[in-house]
């Protein structure tokens, strides 16, 4: 059986935990809480170096961090992936963008703040992760403007990273009261028949 490492209220882990439940594959979730340093431990460095969840570990104890990364291993050759090489390139792309720009800003500020660690040190770096969360907000209303979905009209991964922070981007004290085409899509996602929540394990 798969083996999710992973800390509940983590989005890069609701991403994972989202997945294998639509997909309908059994999985053992083992908590691992960040705050506790229980991802600092000689054993789950040596399933990932980087000390971060999420980690996917496999039937044969391979492991595979990363959660965009897990994300193209579980959905390879699903509905989740499409087939076509340019409709791949462009669920990469959103991929990236989540990572690179949306959930450094959004999920960074949420977390400071659910965790009360807005201390002096972080407190100067708010109004930049703020600025470009809304920076990376306005691109995904932009976008979602005359689609349903981000590729293809279809429900796929890179709606799946991008939801997980974003639907809770309140949580950081980001007002999503202007984006009614976000909003609009998270509804949908929601919809969607096998969706569980970020707080269900």
């Amino acid at each position: 059986m798969l083996r999710v490492h992973d800390y509940a209220p983590s989005g890069n882990g609701y991403k994972v935990r989202l997945l294998l439940t639509l997909l309908g594959t059994p999985f053992q979730w083992i908590e691992r809480d960040i705050t506790k340093g229980e991802t600092r431990t000689p054993d789950f460095l040596r399933l990932n170096a980087n000390g971060r969840i999420p980690v996917l570990e496999l039937e044969d104890g391979s492991a595979l961090a990363e959660s965009n990364a897990i994300l193209v291993y579980l959905a390879e050759g699903t509905r989740f992936l499409p087939e076509d090489r340019f409709e791949r390139a462009l669920v990469l792309q959103w991929l990236f963008f989540e990572q690179y720009s949306h959930e450094p800003n959004i999920a960074t500020l949420r977390y400071w703040i659910t965790h009360d660690l807005l201390d002096a040190e972080r407190q100067p770096l708010v109004e930049g992760k703020r600025r470009w969360g809304y920076a990376a907000l306005d691109v995904m209303e932009r976008h979602l403007g005359t689609r349903r979905y981000f590729v293809g009209e279809r429900y796929s991964i890179a709606d799946i990273a991008l939801y997980a922070y974003t639907h809770v981007a309140e949580e950081g004290a980001f007002d999503l009261a202007r984006y009614g085409a976000v909003r609009r899509w998270l509804e949908r996602v929601a919809a969607e028949p096998g969706h569980i929540p970020i707080a269900q394990v």
